[in-house]
């Protein structure tokens, strides 16, 4: 099991690039991590990474052994899958990644209800409003708001979001109300965005009689955590597009206006995002039947005041 342990971490170190992240991933400390692939290139007989201050990169003989090691984890992963499921006690863990709104509204709270009714699984979470490459860091299933375009990944729906541009009523009084969406481009108003690397957030695609119409947006601030923005469109600083759950409860309290009513972002569709094999695996399968009931409901609730 010592072996099979040092592989485990060897394919981490390979796929997050650090001991470190895999050692927080693993729930070791850097220096087990540490020790454990040195145990294995003793072992081989061979270096498996060039070592940086920054970054480990597998030798020619570590991306060799990598390639092998995926396949026996993956193997025993399914094996492990496939008796689960044979016994119906799913056991495990499960890697979960959302967007930082998305995921302390809707996953978070949920995750100690369905471990109360599978003690078995154990769930790791992590929020991200950063692109997390699925298959690159192990992740088996993404909730995820928006178009999914990875082919080598699988989608299952959950709900419809619709979408709102929403400002603060000091802002509009300050600045006027867009009564078109031509408003919104050049420097009339300022247009508060979801930005990170890799991110296509720089315009905003609103429904038109003529069709989805796109518009590029600006402003001087921007942030990779949704709820940041949320903040700055209550604080008065500009005009902020948010899935309308998110901010319902601050347009009940008429702390937000939705502004351009009749021609409103086009809507989001919240997903659950999972690689072809996951479905296979018993214990995503209530993952994703437990998140997508609870999500449909909150998003409700929310909608409905409740």
């Amino acid at each position: 099991m010592a072996y099979l342990d040092n592989i485990a971490v060897f394919v981490r170190v390979v796929e997050l690039g650090n001991l470190s992240a895999a050692g927080r991933d693993m729930r070791i400390s850097p220096a087990v991590a540490s020790n454990r692939i040195k145990e294995l290139e003793k072992h081989l007989g061979v270096r498996l990474f060039n070592r940086t201050t920054r970054q480990l990169m597998p030798t020619e003989h570590g991306n060799v052994f990598y390639a092998g090691a995926k396949q026996i984890l993956d193997s025993i992963t399914e094996a492990e899958a496939a008796v689960s499921a044979l016994s119906g006690q799913p056991r495990g863990t499960i890697r979960v990644t959302a967007p930082l709104g998305l995921g302390r509204r809707l996953i978070a709270s949920g995750i100690p209800d369905f471990h109360d009714r599978y003690p078995d699984i154990e769930v790791r979470l992590r929020l991200s409003d950063h692109n997390v490459d699925i298959l690159k860091e192990g992740i088996d299933v993404a909730f995820r708001l928006g178009v999914i375009e990875d082919s080598s990944l699988r989608m299952r729906g959950i709900m419809e979001c619709e979408r709102v541009l929403v400002a603060s009523p000091g802002y509009l009084a300050a600045r006027g109300e867009p009564t078109d969406p031509a408003d919104l481009v050049g420097r009339t108003h300022d247009c508060l965005l979801l930005r990170f690397p890799g991110a296509k957030e720089f315009h905003w695609t609103l429904r038109t009689d003529a069709g989805p119409q796109k518009i590029e947006v600006r402003g001087p601030f921007d942030s990779d955590d949704g709820d940041v923005l949320t903040s700055w469109a209550l604080a008065g600083r500009g005009i902020v597009n948010k899935p309308r759950f998110e901010v319902e409860r601050y347009i009940r309290d008429n702390a937000l206006k939705v502004i351009l009513a009749a021609t409103p972002p086009t809507p989001v569709q919240l997903a659950a995002v999972y690689p072809h094999k996951k479905l296979q695996d018993p214990k995503v399968r209530l993952l994703l039947d437990f998140m997508a009931e609870r999500c449909q409901k909150l998003i409700k609730d929310a909608l409905a005041g409740k």
